[in-house]
């Protein structure tokens, strides 16, 4: 496999038996992180082992009923599709074994991260979900921070309580980019940065042509090395159902095509005592960063807002 290919994984590449994706530790090369995607025709069920991680069941079309063998049970309503709406999951532990069972059929994001403590299974509600706008002017982005980390020194009930994994989603408006300025978390500096395989799962909306005809889109992903050991380097066009790892490196920008809204899921975890989301921007490009509160968020954003609810 060569450098491209190991870190880029177009659709359909790391399918494997009931998966249409499935990245784990091993075939990534790397310690933590995993991410499945499953896909379940109508009466569909699955039934898998957690081992030695811990998982969220992130349903990105259609929804589900997740069952855990220490006897809780989570019925999640699910979206339409990812640019739809937030949506409700499901947090497992690890050492378990869960069943998902869909009566009309969809896909479910399996978030994964090797870990130590094994936490109480427990629902997430969509209206838990902090719905952030990030960036302004054409870096302007909403991010669902579903299984976010507690910001260092704010607010404790803004981050889903996992032991090692962080999970958010991303959407990007067509021509816009995001994951920008470039930033790295590959190295343990306490209190500047923290060490994180991440991956980056997209999804592209189509368009609609003059004809009547729904238009694929497409994006593009970069990631430069980022010193001495690092030898993560991408320049990828993405399309829906394609992954881009990333074990080290500057990161970003993600860019979405003009008329095709972007959606990324990443997922992150690393080796670190605190599970904490701390990065460094790119010393050539974190500039633009003073440049946003000149400029107002794009009025396409939000793409959506959580539903309103009590959180608890």
């Amino acid at each position: 496999m060569n450098a491209e290919s190991r870190f880029h994984r177009p659709a359909g590449t790391a399918a494997d038996g009931p998966y249409a994706l499935d990245i784990h530790p091993k075939n990534a090369g790397w310690g933590y992180s995993s991410l499945r995607v499953l896909e379940l025709p109508p009466g569909g069920h699955h039934s898998f082992p957690t081992g030695d991680s811990e998982w969220v069941v992130l349903p990105l079309s259609g929804g589900c009923t997740v069952a855990v063998d220490s006897g809780e049970e989570f019925a999640l309503t699910g979206r339409e599709s990812v640019f739809s709406g937030v949506t409700d999951f499901a947090y497992v532990p690890r050492d378990a074994h869960v069943g998902i069972a869909s009566e009309s059929g969809g896909r479910f994001a399996l978030t994964g991260a090797r870990c130590e403590r094994k936490l109480p299974a427990r629902y997430g509600p969509a209206s838990f979900v902090p719905v952030e706008l990030r960036g302004t002017g054409n870096c302007s982005r909403q991010v669902n921070n579903f299984a976010a980390a507690a910001p260092a020194g704010g607010d404790s009930d803004y981050g889903f309580e996992c032991d090692k994994l962080i999970a958010v989603e991303v959407l990007t408006p067509g021509g816009n980019w995001s994951s920008y300025p470039p930033h790295k978390h590959d190295e343990c500096r306490p209190g500047e940065e923290s060490e994180l395989e991440e991956i980056y799962y997209f999804e592209i909306a189509a368009a609609t042509g003059e004809d009547g005809t729904a238009r694929p889109g497409l994006g593009y992903q970069r990631v430069t090395p980022s010193g001495d050991g690092s030898e993560t380097d991408v320049l990828a066009e993405v399309r829906g159902g394609d992954v881009v790892l990333i074990p080290d490196g500057w990161h970003g920008p993600s860019i979405a095509a003009p008329g095709h809204d972007m959606y990324y899921l990443n997922v992150m975890a690393g080796p670190g005592e605190a599970r904490e989301w701390l990065i460094c921007d790119h010393p050539d490009h974190g500039w633009i960063r003073g440049t946003w509160p000149e400029q107002p968020v794009d009025p396409r954003l939000p793409l959506y807002s959580a539903p309103a609810g009590d959180p608890r």
